[in-house]
């Protein structure tokens, strides 16, 4: 089951006071830390939240997670490109076109089964969709756009 929330208007975004988790730069109307917003768990938890159940390809079984439409973090930042790139902790990074974000999926999940997710648990964030709601969720494209530890989303032309 998918939950929905309305999306955030872009206005002006606090600055973070615990230890920063996600960092948004480029093409964006908001900023709070020079260049970028920085998110951290508290701000992401402000926003309008998502959850749902779904099979991971990382984790066994059905999986419920919780966390902020990406397309809702976009919105609040004022994004107005048209892909993003998304980079972990470990360097790893995709583009996701603005089609894949402007959906009420894929979520920035920062808590899975109830429990806030360790850096060790794949998190603190990982963009996930919900694969078992739907069949393009359940692709290469998909599974390549699913980053676990997410660091960084780069708003680009």
């Amino acid at each position: 089951m998918l939950l929905l929330a309305g999306p955030l208007a872009a206005e002006s975004l606090p600055a973070a006071f615990a230890a920063p988790l996600l960092t948004v730069t480029g093409q964006i109307a908001d900023r709070n830390a020079g260049d970028a917003v920085v998110f951290d768990l508290a701000m992401l938890k402000a926003m309008p939240a998502q959850s749902f159940a779904t099979r991971t390809t990382w984790t066994g079984g059905a999986q419920h997670f919780t966390g902020v439409a990406l397309r809702d973090l976009m919105t609040a930042v004022g994004a107005s490109g048209s892909r993003l790139r998304a980079t972990a902790i470990n360097g790893y990074s995709v583009e996701i076109p603005a089609a894949g974000w402007r959906e009420p999926v894929p979520i920035i999940a920062y808590r899975r089964t109830g429990v806030v997710m360790s850096l060790r648990e794949r998190g603190p964030l990982w963009i996930v969709y919900p694969s078992d709601d739907a069949t393009e969720h359940r692709s290469a494209r998909a599974y390549s756009h699913s980053i676990r530890q997410l660091a960084r989303i780069a708003v680009l032309d």
